[in-house]
């Protein structure tokens, strides 16, 4: 029989958490969060025994009280007479809205950039170079001004779209006007409305918002019954149905059906009196700082894209192009699927830079988290601590969740072995 105590290791001693390797690398784990605990207490007990002593609390019943001042842009209702909460989610809501467009069009812009410069069109090449340059080796702040001076400077009042020998003309089929205190343009209107789900606090959602939203989640979940089926029949066949239609179907009906019962259409903007009304007036702050940040950072992902390029094998266009495909087909489905794992990871981090520089938005004027919360609410109650830590917060929880999508999609388009 096997002795079964003789190959027992020996008794544990204390001893042992630092000279056997075993313990060892957790017993430090153990003694620096243990650390690090005891300094944040530190420096927590230390700021409130300090606050104490100057009179203060730590409290946040400040985003209760009226707020008191007016914001230009407002996604949802606001008057000054809403709390400092309901300004500091506007002012957040602000900051989503440049940050979101921000990130897509310096994505499509910087992918256009990024191919280009690797066009065999020695000119054309060379300007996108210049571009690069140019946008990336100079302050970001700084063509945040440039641009807003722009369009404060340069750009005509509104009376001067007025009358038939109007010394200015709308653009894009008349729908867009260019001023130097706003961009006027056109919101989509109804001539059959269902009217609004009230959800308090003056939220409210329009049912054809909700029609639409529904349609469109419809219609990709159909979308991806309509692919698994179609791959379970070649796993079982061998032979592919063709789906593309079904596909196409399920996502453009049901929102061409929903355009045409709610009579969807756009409504110009039209100067009366002073200013221009029945569109959307938006302030310049946010086109200037929109704009910035697009070409900023599109600079970056340029180069992001071109370095992702060039990490393909050149052999794999070479193979392409013996099969008979075209450059253009041969870069959308061979050398750019291949080049994401590649992109992928450093335009994570371009899109959390572009959405903790939209902070620069005080520069202009437009109200985002940092001018709403960090800005009016902390001068006028004088919670400079308590205004910072949720800003730091919120900033932190925003550029998770972005990380987090991001990684989830990186891991989607990274390399299936087997």
């Amino acid at each position: 029989m096997t002795d079964v105590s003789a190959s027992a290791g020996p008794p544990f001693r204390l001893s042992m958490l630092i000279n056997d390797r075993r313990y060892r690398s957790l017993t430090f784990q153990v003694i620096v969060f243990i650390l690090v605990m005891l300094g944040l207490w530190w420096l927590i007990d230390n700021t409130l025994r300090n606050l104490a002593l100057m009179g203060k609390s730590f409290d946040f019943g400040f985003l209760f009280q009226r707020a008191g001042y007016d914001i230009p842009q407002t996604p949802i209702p606001y008057t000054s007479d809403d709390t400092h909460l309901r300004a500091s989610v506007i002012g957040l809501l602000n900051t989503l809205i440049v940050s979101v467009l921000g990130c897509i069009a310096a994505t499509v812009l910087g992918i256009v950039v990024g191919v280009a410069r690797l066009s065999r069109n020695w000119l054309f090449g060379r300007l996108m170079t210049v571009y690069v340059e140019i946008f990336r080796n100079m302050p970001l702040l700084l063509w945040i001004l440039i641009i807003y001076a722009i369009f404060t400077e340069i750009l005509p009042p509104p009376n001067a779209y007025r009358g038939e020998n109007a010394t200015m003309s709308m653009i894009l089929f008349d729908n867009v006007a260019l001023t130097n205190r706003y961009t006027a343009i056109p919101t989509l209107g109804m001539t059959n409305d269902p009217g609004s789900l009230d959800l308090g606090a003056r939220i409210t959602f329009n049912w054809a918002t909700i029609a639409f939203v529904a349609a469109l989640v419809g219609g990709w979940l159909l979308r991806r019954m309509i692919r698994n089926h179609a791959q379970a029949v070649q796993d079982r066949t061998g032979d592919r149905p063709v789906t593309w239609w079904k596909s196409l179907a399920v996502m453009v009906l049901p929102s061409l059906f929903l355009i045409w019962y709610f009579g969807l259409h756009l409504e110009p903007p039209a100067l009366q009196g002073f200013n221009f009304t029945g569109g959307l007036n938006v302030s310049n702050g946010l086109v200037a700082l929109w704009l910035a940040l697009t070409l900023y950072t599109a600079a970056f992902i340029a180069e992001i894209v071109r370095a992702g390029i060039l990490a393909v094998s050149r052999g794999q266009s070479e193979a392409a192009f013996a099969l008979g495909l075209r450059p253009n087909r041969t870069m959308s489905l061979v050398i750019l699927p291949q080049a994401l794992r590649v992109i992928v990871p450093p335009l994570i981090s371009q899109y959390l830079n572009l959405t903790k520089n939209s902070s620069l938005a005080i520069a202009v004027g437009y109200m985002d988290l940092r001018g709403t919360l960090g800005g009016t609410t902390l001068n006028q109650t004088g919670r400079e601590l308590e205004a910072i830590v949720l800003m730091m917060l919120t900033y932190l929880a925003v550029s998770l969740i972005i990380s987090a999508g991001m990684n989830v999609f990186n891991a989607r388009v990274k390399l299936k072995e087997r």
